[in-house]
């Protein structure tokens, strides 16, 4: 099932849009007839299993592959027919960042800027610019090889912005970073994400929950959810959990006898009783198929129940993604 939330904005521009991409390599099908867009100063979650087509998409974005069957385009520009100008207007930094442990950190992002064409008076300002906005100033004249792994992702990022790209891809960017640096580096994709158009391809779901404003979930290749967090875990649920509380006093039936009418109503798949329930409750659990609030009000009412409490139980992102990506 495909959870499709976001509609396209009346009179917006795409940052980036994708039409019945396709990828092959050979019978094996990496990347199956999948389209999005994501509008300019968006900030996107690329999430999906291993092996579920999320690097060949990226690779296809940046120009590194070529899709067998259909459209990319960057701001406006066919990646295909013009992988040159497209990828100007690209900053990647892919999970190992492309750096030379020989090098200064000054070193290095005068060679990115020269590579990426940029004048001199224009590529020093850039590394000004970038290296406080990633806080590497202080590290200029240090060997990239003798830097902690935060501070090479910071030089990778770094790099990445440089040439001042309208569109940021981040392959896992916080990978093997600690606690602390890995903070830092959502503080850092927060900053970007103000003037840019961000696709965060990650696999901790607690990142995307904080910096994104939407997710794009791919699974075996196909497109399995487009929407915000808030509105994936909702749709998602589509009525199956619910949490009932009544009250305790004067109950005519036991608990087992109301569990078990609450099973006989069609679209209920399961109720247990809920432990530790405050004093004076009574807790119940309930997996449906189906919008069921009518008739479990019914059964509240026949039985002589006080309710106390009837609420859906909402699904986090991981929850989701799990039954999204392993047929749960």
């Amino acid at each position: 099932m495909r959870y499709n939330i976001v509609t396209e904005t009346q009179g917006s521009m795409q940052a980036i849009t994708v039409q019945h991409l396709s990828k092959s390599y050979g019978p094996y099908q990496a990347v199956k007839d999948i389209s999005f867009t994501i509008d300019k100063g968006e900030v996107v979650g690329f999430l999906g299993p291993n092996g579920a087509g999320k690097s060949t998409t990226l690779k296809i974005l940046t120009g590194y592959l070529a899709p067998s069957i259909g459209i990319a385009t960057i701001n406006g520009i066919n990646v295909l027919e013009n992988p040159i100008l497209a990828q100007q207007q690209l900053g990647y930094l892919p999970e190992n960042a492309p750096l030379y442990p020989d090098m200064t950190v000054y070193e290095y992002l005068q060679y990115i800027g020269k590579v990426r064409g940029l004048g001199r008076a224009e590529r020093l300002h850039a590394i000004e610019e970038m290296s406080a906005q990633c806080q590497i100033k202080d590290r200029w004249h240090q060997p990239i090889g003798e830097l902690s792994k935060g501070y090479r992702q910071r030089v990778g990022l770094a790099q990445a912005l440089l040439h001042n790209p309208a569109i940021v891809i981040l392959d896992e960017p916080t990978t093997g970073l600690d606690p602390n640096q890995i903070v830092e580096m959502r503080r850092l994709i927060r900053n970007i994400g103000t003037t840019k158009t961000v696709i965060l391809s990650t696999h901790i779901l607690s990142e995307v929950q904080v910096t994104c404003d939407r997710v794009l979930i791919i699974d075996k290749g196909t497109l399995v959810a487009d929407g915000t967090v808030e509105d994936i875990t909702s749709q998602s649920q589509s009525h199956r959990h619910w949490r009932l509380i009544v009250q305790r006093a004067k109950l005519q039936l036991t608990p087992n006898q109301i569990s078990e009418r609450f099973n006989q109503l069609d679209g209920v798949e399961h109720c247990s009783i809920l432990e530790n329930t405050p004093d004076g409750e009574l807790g119940f659990s309930l997996v449906c198929s189906q919008d069921v609030r009518a008739g479990l009000f019914e059964v509240v009412v026949q039985s002589g129940l006080t309710l106390l409490e009837m609420s859906p139980h909402k699904d986090d992102l991981e929850s989701v993604f799990h039954r999204l990506t392993e047929g749960a």
